[in-house]
């Protein structure tokens, strides 16, 4: 956990509820019943029953929440880029090797903000 090291944050929990409560009062009953896990750091064993647990226990009571953790989810945000990058209406947000070395990390607010 973050505070291990001395950094005070939310859970995933807390961060995906305020996440919809930001949202349109008319779309967060489908966001609570369509929260998907994807990344490394969700391969945890029972992550997502907990992450429903605590979810649930911070929604209206008269929601359900739902929580899918695909088995391919490790790799989820990789799959998910590569495909975005692939569209050519990303193609403007590309950064080339030669941009990146010259402009450094700034390049990406500049390309794609």
């Amino acid at each position: 956990t973050p505070s291990l090291i001395g950094l005070e944050q939310e859970g995933v929990h807390q961060l995906t509820y305020q996440s919809i409560m930001k949202c349109d009062v008319d779309i967060r009953k489908d966001l609570y019943g369509n929260i998907v896990l994807s990344g490394g750091t969700t391969m945890f064993d029972g992550i997502a029953d907990r992450i429903s647990k605590e979810v649930t226990a911070l929604a209206p009571s008269s929601i359900r929440v739902k929580v899918v953790a695909p088995p391919e989810r490790k790799y989820s945000v990789w799959i998910g880029g590569s495909i975005l990058s692939s569209l050519s209406t990303f193609q403007q947000m590309w950064i080339s090797k030669e941009e990146y070395d010259e402009a450094g990390p700034a390049i990406v607010h500049r390309k794609c903000f």
